[in-house]
């Protein structure tokens, strides 16, 4: 049976890195460098948090902490003047938002030089980011990196983190999942262009953080391949994926851990980005896309329990 999306915000600018905080549904609308926030009790979506630097992926840790991609910053002259008149460092970062306003840099460089332009991101249980930093458009001048990669951040004694290379092999890393018994990192690597990879990849995580060789499970070329993604409580991978330009349409792909194809659902836009359980019992579905939009659908699947970390 295929899910019924409504339309429950927006539309707004682009959409993207929906997580649910245990009440209510914080999102990006990446245009307009602003965090939304919809409560399906009240149905009223208001503005979160401004001046986020083109913020994308976002995810809570185990104590509710709210960390973000912030991908855009030094080469959009209004946020890097905005920036600074705040005090704040520029974009290309993974930032974390305290509940008293202030912002903290957690990474944004790699070896010295500043990182592309963070996307997505997953918390395990040490507390360790893992995150995705590819540079999707045209604009590219600024990239100091000669990679794009999956990279780690590991907190430090004196409260810093350091930033590791996990992958040598991407070239376009989008969304990213950490299974649950931590086993698996589950990487979106989707670069557009004649002959570009678009695969769901599952890496072998070694007990020292390192990955090994990955495993192809789903190819998605030549059509367009997986943006964001989200595991209900069987570990199952719910990904976004398609568009309207080719193959079988923009829909959500509910794939076994080992890459089978259980369903796919068509959705109500063009190329989805990203999707997340929410409500009080986690059953239903919510998604963003470039329609600027932010949709919801009852589902039959669950994510975790409220107030619990997924890795439990």
């Amino acid at each position: 049976m295929s899910w019924q999306f409504e339309k429950v915000a927006g539309p707004f600018g682009f959409t993207e890195g929906p997580v649910w905080d245990g009440v209510a549904l914080l999102f990006s609308d990446i245009p307009s460098s602003r965090t939304l926030r919809y409560d399906p009790s009240t149905r009223e979506c208001v503005v979160f948090r401004e001046a986020t630097n083109k913020a994308n992926g976002l995810m809570l840790d185990a104590e509710g902490q709210l960390f973000a991609c912030e991908g855009g910053g030094l080469s959009d002259p209004l946020l890097k003047d905005r920036a600074a008149a705040q005090g704040l460092a520029a974009g290309r970062c993974i930032a974390r938002y305290d509940g008293d306003g202030a912002r903290t840099v957690i990474a944004d460089r790699f070896e010295g030089r500043r990182l592309n332009s963070p996307n997505d991101l997953a918390i395990d249980r040490l507390g360790r980011l893992w995150f995705t930093d590819p540079r999707y458009g045209d604009f590219r001048d600024d990239l100091e990196l000669d990679h794009e990669s999956v990279f780690r951040a590991e907190p430090q004694p004196d409260g810093s983190h350091k930033v590791v290379r996990v992958t040598f092999d991407t070239t376009r890393p989008n969304g990213l999942l950490l299974s649950p018994d931590l086993q698996w990192l589950y990487v979106a690597n989707s670069q557009y262009g004649d002959g570009c990879p678009r695969e769901l990849r599952a890496y072998p995580i070694r007990d020292d953080g390192s990955v090994g060789p990955f495993e192809v499970l789903h190819n998605f070329y030549p059509h367009r391949g997986i943006d964001g993604m989200t595991l209900d409580d069987e570990g199952h991978l719910i990904a976004t994926a398609g568009w309207e330009l080719s193959g079988p349409g923009p829909m959500l792909y509910v794939f076994t851990p080992k890459g089978r194809v259980l369903e796919t659902h068509p959705v109500p836009m063009n190329r989805p980005t990203n999707v997340t359980f929410g409500d009080h019992d986690l059953r239903t579905l919510y998604l963003t896309g470039n329609d600027g939009c932010l949709w919801a659908a009852r589902t039959e699947r669950e994510g975790f329990p409220p107030g619990r970390p997924w890795w439990d």
